[in-house]
């Protein structure tokens, strides 16, 4: 999935995947700067051994409770601002959490509320917001204001006891912000962390703020859990085979088979509580737990080019800068959600000409080519061991540097696996059919408000198509011979079959683009 990019100003076709220099994959740009590497990693040069070794066991090491990852103290992204309407409660999951986000527009702000009515635990992400900006259950008509406090039971009888103003009758309320336009929440209601946004803030990305960059966001959830979605984020080796022909080749200097594999030079920094860096060539991507992965290439630039002239040209231009930016979610065991932007400082213009569901199709196909290979990789490590996951693979090259950077720290920090409390067993479901495994509709088109408006946009057309196809050849049949010409007689029936035809052709397209793509890795 490295193989998110931004849009290319050279190719006409609004991808993020078929682009140019610039948009290559962080894992893909080179120069490797000296940055010393992590030293417990396998020393095994990126060419071919007579021997390969595996990493070495993990030493058992001895950690305070203190240095323990508590994942129930961090802050959470929940969905990207641009995808949520004000006018409806939205329904989400997280942490094995079911949360409600609503705008309160008393307050102006995004609220989160646990998503169960105080009164019979009904969902209140099925409820609406009331004309006077409250929270209402639909079940029974309670409203809540944006405190979590019950303004009405409409059942309670006005003469009688103020009931509504009972503790018991309150909705427990999560500390929430908004952030580089994304809905974070903290996920404990405990008074102690009321204020917590003073004391501990959401990750920053600046660039996501900063008016000269532009980017599209992109929101899905994905049928895999949390740890191998962080995985398939820092694994560059398989872009070129999970994704063949989404992206440049390298050169064929470098080139090994058909797919265009080749050694990889990654290195780790010391491993933390609060995460890794790493390096590859030219690139330092940083891993911010518990869902931040992300990396910063600056384009352009001619190596042997003096400092001094360097600095000038800085001061006349800024450079080209791209990103990648990866929040990956914990939903609960087997199933996360990923936030996914790419700001550029460049091509800046492409965004204002392409609408943002076009861009959607070509990352909803990254996401669908190594799916599959990914949701039974965590079966197998789950039916297994995942707090061993050490000695179930073999890694014995640098191009897994990363991904057994994110193990061991799994591993020192939270014993292998995300804590989840006592909310799962941890168990997955069997496999379900590939239509229910891919599908794309209930995971990105419904949670996004470009793609759901070109769904429903797409589909009105083929609705009119169909119409107007009916309509001529009914004129057709309606009419005597000699009342219309020919000629017009002619241009109806072309009209009635192109029509037609194009409501078939159109039908295909929205089910391919919206609904369910399947992706045969042996036909590429």
């Amino acid at each position: 999935m490295e193989a998110f990019r931004a849009p290319s100003t050279i190719t006409p076709t609004p991808s993020l995947i078929r682009t140019q220099l610039f948009f290559k994959p962080i894992s893909t740009l080179s120069i490797t700067p000296n940055i010393p590497q992590f030293k417990t990693f396998t020393a095994i040069s990126p060419s071919v051994s007579t021997e390969p070794i595996s990493p070495p066991e993990d030493q058992t090491e001895i950690i305070n409770e203190d240095e323990q990852f508590d994942w129930f103290s961090q802050w959470y992204a929940i969905m990207p601002v641009c995808d949520l309407d004000k006018r409806a409660p939205h329904g989400k999951k997280v942490m094995g959490l079911d949360v409600v986000v609503w705008w309160d527009k008393t307050e102006n702000a995004w609220k989160v509320f646990d998503d169960m009515c105080p009164h019979r635990l009904a969902p209140l992400s099925e409820g609406r917001i009331d004309q006077w900006g409250r929270l209402q259950c639909v079940y029974h008509g309670w409203c809540f204001n944006g405190s979590g406090d019950c303004k009405l039971i409409p059942q309670a009888p006005l003469d009688g006891p103020p009931v509504h103003t009972f503790q018991k009758a309150c909705v427990a309320v999560y500390p929430s912000t908004v952030q580089n336009g994304i809905v974070w929440f903290w996920p404990s209601t405990d008074p102690q962390y009321k204020d917590i946004l003073t004391k501990k803030k959401p990750p920053y990305i600046p660039e996501l703020d900063d008016p000269s960059f532009t980017f599209q966001m992109y929101n899905r959830d994905i049928p895999y859990g949390y740890e191998v979605l962080i995985e398939n984020l820092m694994d560059p080796a398989h872009v070129p085979y999970a994704h063949y022909g989404m992206m440049r080749t390298p050169q064929p200097s470098v080139k090994r088979d058909r797919e265009g594999g080749r050694p990889l030079e990654i290195n780790v920094q010391k491993i933390d509580k609060n995460g890794f860096t790493a390096t590859q060539q030219m690139v330092e991507v940083h891993f911010i737990p518990p869902c931040l992965f992300h990396g910063k290439a600056t384009l352009g630039g001619n190596p042997n080019e003096s400092d001094e002239s360097k600095k000038g040209k800085l001061a006349r231009k800024p450079p080209r800068q791209a990103l990648l930016i990866f929040i990956c979610i914990p939903v609960s065991p087997g199933t996360s959600r990923l936030i996914f932007a790419s700001p550029r400082n460049f091509a800046v213009w492409m965004d204002w000409l392409v609408p943002r569901w076009v861009y959607h199709i070509n990352q909803n196909l990254i996401i669908d080519s190594d799916l599959y290979l990914v949701h039974v990789q965590e079966k197998k490590i789950l039916e297994a061991d995942p707090s061993n996951w050490q000695k179930l693979v073999f890694v014995p090259t640098k191009a897994d540097a990363k991904i057994v950077a994110f193990r061991r720290w799994l591993k020192k920090y939270s014993g292998g696996q995300l804590k989840w409390g006592n909310s799962f067993d941890l168990s997955l479901p069997p496999c379900p059919p590939r239509e229910q495994l891919m599908d794309r509709y209930w995971s990105h088109v419904v949670n996004c408000s470009s793609c759901n408006a070109a769904y429903k946009g797409l589909n009105t057309l083929e609705v009119s198509l169909q119409v107007l196809s009916v309509a001529s050849v009914a004129i057709l049949a309606a009419t005597k011979q000699g009342m219309i010409s020919v000629a017009m007689r002619n241009t109806l029936a072309v009209a009635a079959i192109l029509c037609f035809v194009g409501s078939r052709w159109l039908a295909h397209y929205v089910y391919k683009t919206f609904r369910y793509h399947d992706y045969n890795h042996a036909f590429r």
